[in-house]
C-alpha cells in the first residue's frame, strides 16, 4: 500500500550568525526531492527589509507559503504606519503565524536573522509551531544536525577546555561558515552546488555567492 503525505521534503540547510554590529545568513541553493535534483541554483533567503532577513527550508511549497504571508502582512504595516518593521517586530508576528497553523504546520525550518533596535545582530531560530529562541549562532534544515557542532565549537568554544567564549569579528563568521558548509556538503546530498550569503550591518544588506561541490 503505497503512503501518501501533504508534505514534500525538498531539503536545503541554512546557517546564521550575529555579531556585535552584524548578521550573517546562508543558504545553499540546491533544491530537490529524494535522489532527483530540481533546481541547483534556488537560494532560500528571503529579505524582508534593509535589517532583516529570513531564511526558509524544507517543503518548498510551504517556504513559498509562509514567505509570501509574511511579505504581504509587513506591506499593510508600512501603509499603515509608514515604516517598516523591527526585526523584533517581525520575530514576534512570524511566530504568531506559524502557532496560528500548529494544527497542519509548515513543513519548514525557519530561521530569522536581522539587527536589533541598538544595531546588533540577531537570530530567531523557530520549531514547526512557532516556539522562537534567540540565539547568536544556529542552523537548521537537512544537514543542520551536521552545520551546528561546528558553530558550537568554532563560535561558542563548546567542549574546549580553558577556553572562554569570545567575540568573533564579521571575517571570522564568514569563514566558519564556508567551512561548515564545505564539511556538509561531503554527508548529505540535499546540500551542495553553492552557498547564497547575506550580510546585514547598518549600511544595508550584502550578497555574495561561492561554488561548493555539485555531486
Amino acid at each position: 500500500m503505497s503512503h501518501w503525505s501533504p508534505y514534500s521534503e525538498n531539503g536545503g540547510s541554512l546557517v546564521a550568525i550575529a555579531g556585535e554590529d552584524f548578521a550573517i545568513v546562508a543558504s545553499d541553493t540546491r533544491l530537490s526531492s529524494g535522489y532527483q535534483i530540481y533546481t541547483r541554483n534556488q537560494s532560500k533567503l528571503f529579505k524582508l527589509s534593509d535589517k532583516t532577513v529570513l531564511a526558509s527550508a524544507g517543503c518548498w511549497c510551504d517556504t513559498l507559503s509562509l514567505t509570501k504571508l509574511v511579505a504581504t502582512r509587513m506591506k499593510m504595516y508600512m501603509y499603515e504606519h509608514n515604516k517598516n518593521m523591527s526585526t523584533t517586530s517581525v520575530a514576534q508576528m512570524l511566530s504568531i503565524l506559524m502557532y496560528y497553523k500548529r494544527f497542519f504546520p509548515y513543513y519548514t525550518n525557519n530561521i530569522l536573522v536581522g539587527l536589533d533596535q541598538e544595531g546588533k545582530g540577531v537570530v530567531y531560530n523557530y520549531d514547526p509551531i512557532g516556539h522562537t529562541e534567540v540565539s547568536k549562532f544556529m542552523a537548521a534544515g537537512s544537514a543542520g544536525h551536521l552545520l551546528q557542532p561546528l558553530l558550537d565549537n568554532q563560535l561558542g568554544q563548546k567542549n574546549m577546555e580553558g577556553v572562554a567564549p569570545q567575540t568573533y569579528s564579521l571575517e571570522k563568521a564568514l569563514n566558519v561558515i564556508k567551512d561548515s558548509f564545505i564539511s556538509a556538503t561531503e554527508r548529505d546530498i540535499y546540500t551542495g552546488d553553492s552557498i547564497h550569503l547575506m550580510i546585514i550591518t547598518k549600511d544595508g544588506i550584502k550578497e555574495d555567492n561561492f561554488k561548493l561541490r555539485k555531486d
